[in-house]
């Protein structure tokens, strides 16, 4: 199932997309959460009767599944009009860190009726969201599910395969990658792959298997606390398909998948895109034009400040446009080149500090490596430019002018395409979202000065 995001559908393309949900609820079709989530988006826009019937259709474990993917208005209609009992019966369908997430953000909407969510859930599942709850949004914790395989090292490898089978035939384990095995403590030890079990002889303890094989089986694990772009980094270098969690005394607590660090990365490249842009990620998937509108409008106000802040240097030198009128169509050019190389150098900048690859013991070569590739290109374009600028207009001063604003203005731009987000940064302020409008400022300032100072000291 394909739907356009953005633009109504055809009434042929509507019916078909109205008998592909159905066929999913009657079990006679496979889509993925998001598909039907999706597709229900689609029906609420445009087919409003369609949507509320299908709906409550759902079973639980559909209903839980998508209601992750929902965004906040259709995530409303769900504890608005499906009755409470089966929400619950759906939450408890999810994995912990799944049913965590999807209580805050109901939590989000209404606040009441996540308490008496929670309230109606089973013991076993509120200590479980208890415990994930209280995590930060950045921590490893707060992306971990308590359900795993483990097993501790006195145990026989035939009693971990008999439980590991149990847990799969109930349900309650999904996507196992790894025994993680523990001394009588619960402190992580080892990890073995799953392929792997079948090497050793059932019979045999776990304790004798790694007392052989052990220094194969070093468990890779991330503290609890430790921040999930460092985890991402490591299961990443590694290619892990999962990795263990544990506390500051090294007991284990959960584990987080390569899903989950699929997700975390595709949300975190989401936002930034939005936020480099000026958009509210939030906003964007809410159903109205106008909350939208209101959220990206912000940003045009600031960004209406820096057009008036750059208006005000034009202002400065009205008298000296009035004698030459190049300078008013060669000022375009300046700014315009400024603004695409400071893009350049925060955007890489940006992403380094989003990977950790930058840090502030580091920071003073980043900054000299921009500055020293714009500064490159500046003096390439600056000739260029330069070039252009006498043949068209015959003035050898305005070529030579304009080039040397340019490669004032790349060269700067590319200095604080660099220096801006790692400054934010370190007053911990998100580089993605304030960088931009302040960028946009001090290129096109230090364009317009360089520019028009230099052609009102030599030209007149």
């Amino acid at each position: 199932m394909v739907i356009s995001k953005g633009y109504s559908v055809s009434q042929d393309t509507l019916q078909k997309l109205k008998e592909q949900l159905l066929a999913h609820i009657n079990n006679q079709k496979e889509l993925s959460p998001a598909q039907v989530a999706e597709g229900l988006k689609e029906l609420k826009k445009s087919d409003k009767s369609a949507y509320n019937e299908l709906l409550p259709k759902l079973n639980k474990e559909d209903l839980a599944e998508v209601a992750i993917e929902m965004p906040d208005h259709m995530l409303k209609d769900v504890i608005m009009h499906i009755p409470q009992e089966k929400i619950v019966d759906a939450i408890e369908t999810l994995e912990s860190d799944d049913a965590t997430d999807l209580i805050q953000n109901i939590e989000d909407i209404d606040e009441d009726k996540a308490k008496e969510l929670f309230d109606s859930l089973e013991v076993e599942s509120k200590k479980e969201i208890s415990a994930l709850i209280d995590y930060k949004e950045n921590e490893a914790g707060a992306y971990m599910q308590v359900e795993l395989f483990k097993a501790e090292l006195s145990e026989s490898l035939q009693t971990a395969i008999e439980r590991f089978r149990q847990l799969k035939k109930s349900g309650e384990l999904v996507s196992v990658f790894a025994l993680f095995i523990t001394d009588s403590a619960g402190v992580l030890r080892y990890a073995v792959p799953i392929d792997d079990m079948i090497l050793f002889e059932p019979s045999d303890s776990l304790a004798k298997i790694m007392s052989e094989h052990g220094s194969e089986y070093e468990a890779h694990f991330a503290r609890d606390d430790d921040d999930i772009t460092e985890v991402a980094q490591i299961v990443k270098d590694y290619d892990l398909s999962s990795i263990a969690v544990v506390d500051k005394a090294g007991v284990l607590l959960g584990r987080i998948t390569n899903y989950d660090i699929h997700d975390f990365l595709e949300e975190s490249a989401t936002e930034q895109i939005y936020n480099l842009a000026g958009v509210n990620d939030e906003a964007e998937e809410e159903e109205s034009v106008v909350k939208a509108g209101r959220a990206r409008a912000v940003w045009l106000v600031l960004n209406l400040i820096t057009a008036i802040i750059s208006s005000v240097v034009i202002s400065l030198f009205d008298e000296s446009i009035n004698k030459i009128v190049a300078l008013a169509i060669l000022m375009p050019i300046v700014a315009s080149m400024g603004g695409n190389t400071g893009t350049q150098a925060l955007t890489v900048t940006v992403r380094r500090l989003a990977t950790r690859e930058i840090t502030f013991s580091n920071a003073k070569s980043v900054i000299g490596r921009e500055f020293a590739i714009a500064f490159v290109n500046g003096a390439i374009f600056a000739v260029l430019v330069g070039l252009v600028a006498h043949v068209w207009f015959g003035m050898a001063g305005l070529g030579f002018v304009i080039a040397a604003a340019m490669l004032i203005n790349l060269a700067g731009a590319g200095f604080f395409g660099a220096i801006i987000p790692m400054s934010l940064k370190r007053f911990g302020v998100d580089p993605a979202v304030a960088s931009p409008v302040l960028l946009t400022t001090m290129t096109d300032v230090v364009g317009f000065l360089s520019f028009l100072g230099l052609a009102t000291w030599i030209l007149l």
